[in-house]
């Protein structure tokens, strides 16, 4: 059995090596590096990788898709605008027409009265 005389700088001794002990169980301890360690990194870099990759071919498919949109439109807006202008034009041409046509008249109803004068 132990002796029960513990003095009191016996006892304040194995209160500090309690103490000790107690706060040497909240102390970080030394990490063992994780063999897995560089070839997850390489492999999250590697996937990392993959993901930015196929984001990058999904925006370039939807500016290549907006882009034959555009090319779409434009092209429709232009043929839209041509067709005005032809009209435009057959419109013209048809006015131009009907003036010579009655530029002809009026001459040769002068030609009629002048011939009716004789």
């Amino acid at each position: 059995m132990k002796d029960l005389k513990t003095g009191f700088t016996d006892r304040l001794t194995a209160q500090q090596e309690a103490k000790k002990a107690l706060l040497a169980k909240f102390k970080p301890k030394a990490a063992a590096p994780d063999p897995e360690f560089d070839r997850l990194a390489e492999k999250r870099a590697a996937e990392k990788e993959a993901l930015r990759q196929q984001h990058e071919l999904a925006k370039a498919e939807l500016r290549r898709e907006k882009a034959e949109k555009e090319a779409a439109r434009l092209a429709a807006e232009l043929a839209a605008q041509e067709e005005i202008e032809a009209e435009k034009r057959a419109d013209r041409k048809a006015r131009k027409q009907l003036t010579k046509e009655e530029q002809k008249a009026k001459r040769d109803a002068r030609y009629a009265a002048r011939k009716a004068r004789r």
